[in-house]
C-alpha cells in the first residue's frame, strides 16, 4: 500500500480520465464541465506531485519506475505548463469551434504518458509512456478537421514518429540483446566499457528522442506541424513533449550509460552544435510567428542539450533551469499570439503585428520583453538560462561548444529584434480586440513579471534543481 502512494498522480489522472470521458459521453453539450474538470483534475494533481517533493529517491515494480526529486520537478513542471496552456486557449477553441469534449481528454492521455515518461527507468515503460503521449499528440496535430493543413500536420507528424518510434524500439532491442536487461540500473551493472556494439544501440535511442525534441537533423516536422495545428495544440507541441524528453534524455544516458560518455558526449555535441546554428539561420526568413517559434525552438533545445553533453549534475542542472525558463518564455509568447484576434478571427503572421505599439502599448512592451529574453539580453530571465548553461560547458573546457553557442545567440537576436522594429516602428496596420479571458491576461502578466524580475532572486529556482543529482 506503501508503494501506491508513491503512483497516486498516476492513478489519480487515469481515473480522471475515464470518469471525465464517461460524463462527456452521457451528458449533452457537456464541453464547459468537462472542460472545467480537466483544468480542476490538474490542479489537484499538481497538488499530489509537489508531496512527492524531497522525498527519498524510491523504485516501484522492480526497480523499473522511479520516484525522485527529477521526476518530481520535472513532473511539476510540467503539469504546472498544462494547467497554464488549457487556461490560456479557452477562448480560442471555442471561436475555432474546436471546443469539444474529446480535446481535454487527449491532453489528460498524453500528460499521462509524460509522467510514465519522466519517472521511467526501463525501455519498455520508458516506451509505453512516449507511445501514449504521441497517440494523443497526432490527434490533436489534427484536431481541427475543417481545416486541411490541420490535417496535414497531423498526418506529417504520426508518419515522421512512427518512423523514429521505429528506430527507438531497433536501438532498445539493441541494447537488450548486447547488455541483456532492459532496466537501467541492471543495464549500468552487466556493462562491459568495451562493448562498441551498444553503441548502435544508444545512437538508434538517441535518434528517436532527438525527433521528439526536434533537434536537427529530425527537424524536419516541426515547422509543418507547428503551423498547421491549431495554436491551442501549438503551444502544448512548443513545451510539454520536451520536458518529458529531455528527462529520458538524463536517465537515459547518466544511469546506464555514463560510463560510456566518450561513445555518446559526441554525438549530443553534433545534435546541439547543429540545433543551434539551424535553430539561429533558419528562423530569419519566416514570415509567420508560428513557424519561428518552431525554428526558434529548435535552437533553444539545442542549448538544452549543450548541458547535458558536459557529463556533470552541473550541466544537468543547467539543462533543467534552461527548459524551466524557455517554458514560462514560449507561454508568455503565445499569451501574446492569442490577443491578435479582430472580429474572431486569429492573425498569425509577423507583418500583422506591424505598429502594434501604436494601440497596444500593454501588449508591446510585453512583446518586447519576451522577445529580449529569447534573444538572452540581460538582465532578463532568459539571459540567465543561457548563461548557466554556458558555464557549464565552459568548466568542462569545452569552448568550441561554448562559441559557437554565443555566435548563434547573436544570429538569433536578429530576427527577434526584427518583430520589436516592426511592432514599434512600423506603420499601424491592425487594431486588435482587447475582451480577451482573464485566464489569458492572467498568464501573461505572471509569465511576463517572471522574466522581468527573475534577476532579483535568481536563487531561488537555482536552489530547488540543485537538490537533483543524477550522478
Amino acid at each position: 500500500m506503501n508503494n501506491i502512494s508513491f503512483i497516486l498522480p498516476e492513478l489519480f489522472i487515469s481515473l480522471s480520465l475515464m470518469f471525465l470521458l464517461i460524463a462527456g459521453v452521457f451528458k449533452k453539450n457537456s464541453s464547459n464541465l468537462v472542460y472545467n474538470l480537466s483544468i480542476f483534475s490538474l490542479i489537484i494533481l499538481l497538488a499530489l506531485v509537489i508531496n512527492l517533493f524531497s522525498i527519498k529517491e524510491t523504485f516501484l515494480f522492480s526497480k523499473s519506475y522511479i520516484v525522485d526529486d527529477l521526476s518530481t520537478f520535472m513532473k511539476m513542471l510540467t503539469i504546472g505548463s498544462a494547467i497554464f496552456v488549457m487556461v490560456t486557449s479557452t477562448k480560442y477553441l471555442k471561436l475555432t469551434k474546436i471546443f469539444k469534449i474529446e480535446y481535454p481528454i487527449l491532453i489528460l492521455s498524453s500528460i499521462l504518458g509524460m509522467l510514465v515518461m519522466i519517472s521511467s527507468n526501463d525501455l519498455i515503460v520508458f516506451y509505453m509512456g512516449l507511445e501514449l503521449q504521441s497517440l494523443a499528440l497526432y490527434v490533436l496535430a489534427s484536431f481541427n478537421r475543417d481545416n486541411i493543413l490541420s490535417s496535414e500536420s497531423g498526418l506529417k507528424y504520426f508518419i515522421l514518429s512512427a518512423l523514429s518510434s521505429g528506430l527507438l524500439l531497433y536501438g532498445c532491442s539493441l541494447i537488450y540483446g548486447f547488455s541483456g536487461s532492459t532496466n537501467f540500473i541492471l543495464i549500468s551493472e552487466n556493462l562491459s566499457t568495451d562493448n562498441y556494439a551498444l553503441t548502435f544501440g544508444i545512437v538508434f535511442i538517441l535518434v528517436g528522442l532527438a525527433f521528439k525534441i526536434s533537434a536537427v537533423p529530425f527537424h524536419m516536422w516541426a515547422p509543418d506541424v507547428y503551423q498547421g495545428s491549431p495554436t491551442s495544440v501549438t503551444i502544448f507541441f512548443a513545451i510539454l513533449p520536451k520536458i518529458a524528453a529531455l528527462t529520458v534524455f538524463i536517465r537515459f544516458l547518466y544511469v546506464p550509460f555514463i560510463n560510456l560518455i566518450d561513445q555518446w558526449q559526441m554525438i549530443i555535441v553534433f545534435i546541439s552544435i547543429a540545433s543551434m546554428l539551424f535553430g539561429a539561420i533558419a528562423a530569419i526568413g519566416q514570415k509567420k510567428l508560428k513557424r519561428l517559434i518552431a525554428y526558434s525552438s529548435i535552437g533553444h533545445m539545442g542549448y538544452a542539450l549543450a548541458g547535458l553533453s558536459v557529463g556533470t549534475n552541473g550541466g544537468i542542472q543547467s539543462s533543467i533551469i534552461y527548459i524551466s525558463i524557455y517554458l514560462v518564455m514560449n507561454l508568455a509568447f503565445f499569451c501574446g499570439l492569442f490577443m491578435l484576434r479582430k472580429n474572431e478571427q486569429y492573425y498569425e503572421n509577423i507583418e500583422d503585428l506591424s505598429g502594434l505599439s501604436k494601440n497596444h502599448p500593454i501588449l508591446s512592451v510585453s512583446f518586447l520583453i519576451i522577445l529580449f529574453s529569447l534573444a538572452g539580453i540581460p538582465p532578463l530571465a532568459g539571459f540567465f538560462a543561457k548563461f548557466y548553461i554556458f558555464m557549464a560547458v565552459i568548466e568542462k573546457s569545452m569552448y568550441f561548444l561554448a562559441i559557437v553557442g554565443l555566435l548563434s545567440t547573436v544570429v538569433a537576436a536578429y530576427y527577434y529584434l526584427k518583430i520589436i522594429k516592426i511592432i514599434y516602428f512600423d506603420s499601424e496596420k491592425e487594431n486588435y480586440d482587447t475582451d480577451h479571458h482573464v485566464g489569458l491576461k492572467v498568464s501573461l502578466t505572471l509569465s511576463v513579471i517572471f522574466i522581468l524580475f527573475y534577476f532579483i532572486y535568481p536563487n531561488g529556482l537555482i536552489e530547488i534543481i540543485s537538490k537533483i543529482n543524477i550522478i
